[in-house]
Formats: structure tokens, sequence, C-alpha cells
């Protein structure tokens, strides 16, 4: 029988130990909060605010309608598992998934590398997003990766992963008037879109 020992209630928190895996992290309780795996690192992040939700949702909903409609690919939102190398789990905000490779999706989880994976960044643990998940998902190979940041209103945009440097060597920025041209998905939307219209703005 496993024992789940609680965390203290604060707004984010890593594990001292490095041997957490997926038998582990299936043990969790469905809390509301969002536990990830990162390099045997367990990573709890409390529940999102509702401005958060919303970017994700006006994301989804672009996506959606230029990738799933037009038989492209499959997009996911949290809560969902990605398992891939050193990822055991993670669980993106966003993730769209080729379907030449819908065959990665089994026993509830995304089991392989998707095409994309978006984070919106919380002001409680920015650099799980913007260090510590771009290192991991560099070394796994992720095509492209966006780390949205509601506070600047912009967008990262990473691509050409290296697995050696743990980087994407190249990076760059969607200004908040700009227009995001995927570099490896037939996808363009204006940024400013995906942070209009909240009935309420409080990260």
């Amino acid at each position: 029988m496993t024992t789940v020992t609680p965390f203290p209630a604060v707004p984010s928190l890593r594990s001292i130990d490095t041997g957490w895996n997926y038998e582990r992290w299936s043990a969790l309780p469905d809390d509301g909060n969002r536990y990830e795996v990162i390099d045997g690192v367990l990573f709890v992040t409390p529940a999102p605010s509702f401005f958060h939700q919303w970017i994700v949702r006006q994301i989804v909903l672009l996506l959606v309608e230029q990738i799933d409609r037009l038989g492209i690919g499959l997009t996911a939102w949290a809560p969902i598992g990605v398992r891939m190398p050193g990822c055991d789990p993670v669980q993106p905000d966003i993730v769209v998934v080729r379907n030449e490779d819908r065959s990665m999706i089994y026993d509830r989880r995304i089991n392989g590398v998707p095409a994309l994976i978006v984070e919106v960044l919380s002001p409680s643990n920015p650099e799980t997003d913007t260090e510590i998940k771009r290192a991991a998902y560099a070394r796994a190979g992720l095509p492209e990766y966006w780390i949205v940041r509601p506070a600047e209103r912009d967008v990262l945009v990473c691509t050409r992963p290296d697995s050696v440097v743990g980087d994407f060597l190249e990076v760059f920025t969607i200004a908040p008037d700009g227009t995001l041209l995927s570099p490896t998905l037939p996808f363009r939307a204006q940024v400013a879109g995906f942070f209009a219209g909240s009935p309420d703005e409080t990260l």
C-alpha cells in the first residue's frame, strides 16, 4: 500500500528527492493540483486562475479550428498526462498531436513526443515553464514550444530543439500586436486574441 504525504499549501514546490517516476505519480491524489515529474523531480502547482484558463480556452478554440477541423491533428488540454523522455509525466496546458502520430495516445495518456506544447505562465512558478520545462522539452526533441506570457501579453515561440544543449536553437518573441505563424504547423493567429475578452484578468 502506498502512503502519500500531503504537501503544505504553498504556491508551487518541488520534491527534494529525485526518485519520482510514473508509478509513484499514479498514486498521488486527484486534489486539483497539477503534479508533474521532470528528470525524477516532482513539481506541484496549484489550480490556475480564471484568466489563465481563459487564455488556454482562446488558444484551444483557434487550434481546433485550424488543426483539428482540417484533419491535421488533435488538440488536448490540461489535465492530460504526457509521457516522453525526461518527463514522466508532465501535464502541459495544451498539447497538439499530429494525426499520423495518433498511435501514441493510449492508456489514458499521450505516450511520445507531440507536435506542439503550449504553456501559459503563472506568477507562482514562471521558471518551471521558462527554464525547467523548456530544457526538458528540448532534450525530448519537442518540435515546437510556446510560452504564453500574460503579464507581457506576448508569446515566446521555441523551435529546433537540441537534445545535447538542452535548449531550442531558435526562439523568437511575438509581440502583443503581432501575428503568430507556427514554424512547424499550418497555424496563424493574432496574439492579442489570446488575452481578449476575459471578465477577470487577475493572474
